[in-house]
């Protein structure tokens, strides 16, 4: 059963029966708001959003990232699908993959952003969201709205931080100002 997230929510990420989760993917989603065209018809636009992967050791020091010129981390446990650059099509547009057995132990927690490397800010996109789906039964976990339409480009959508001896998901929502995650690290910071 999927939990619909909101801001600061907190989801463990261990199974109903106990056990840890051990392959995780993060979903995103979205399409371009539709706009007035020259003769008063609606158009849509392509707008190239971009889901990455920020990982942190404990004492906040970026260790590797997992973004669309970086598909896989060092440790090969985080994979980025590809780079969606429209939007188009039903479902996530971009994924990462994640498996929790092999990330690295100093790696304390994996921040997901999203940013529109096209510029666009979120009042032009609609139906986004981020998703946590147990990979080795495709059930989804967790459901995020990026709600918030706005002068923002750039939103820290949720954090996967080690949990005692398991994993546990923060939905952070929040916005930012960027066109790659380079630009968002001081914002992250804060929610380390």
């Amino acid at each position: 059963m999927s939990v619909s997230l909101t801001k600061g929510q907190k989801v463990s990420l261990t199974k109903q029966d106990g056990a840890s989760l051990t392959l995780v993917r993060m979903g995103l989603g979205w399409d371009a708001a539709k706009r007035k065209g020259f003769f008063g018809g609606l158009r849509t636009q392509s707008i190239d959003l971009d889901a990455s992967a920020l990982l942190f050791d404990a004492t906040g020091r970026l260790r590797d990232q997992v973004w669309f010129r970086q598909l896989t981390s060092a440790d090969r446990a985080i994979a980025h699908t590809g780079d969606n650059l429209t939007g188009d099509g039903a479902g996530d547009d971009e994924s990462i993959r994640v498996d929790l057995t092999r990330v690295s132990p100093e790696i304390a927690s994996i921040v997901f952003t999203v940013n529109s490397f096209t510029g666009q800010d979120f009042s032009q996109i609609e139906n986004a969201y981020c998703r946590l789906i147990d990979e080795t039964t495709e059930t989804e976990i967790a459901r995020y709205t990026l709600t918030g339409s706005g002068r923002h480009t750039a939103q820290i959508m949720a954090k996967v931080s080690r949990d005692g001896r398991g994993w546990s998901m923060t939905a952070i929502g929040a916005p930012a100002t960027g066109r790659t995650f380079k630009d968002l690290l001081p914002a992250v910071a804060a929610h380390l």
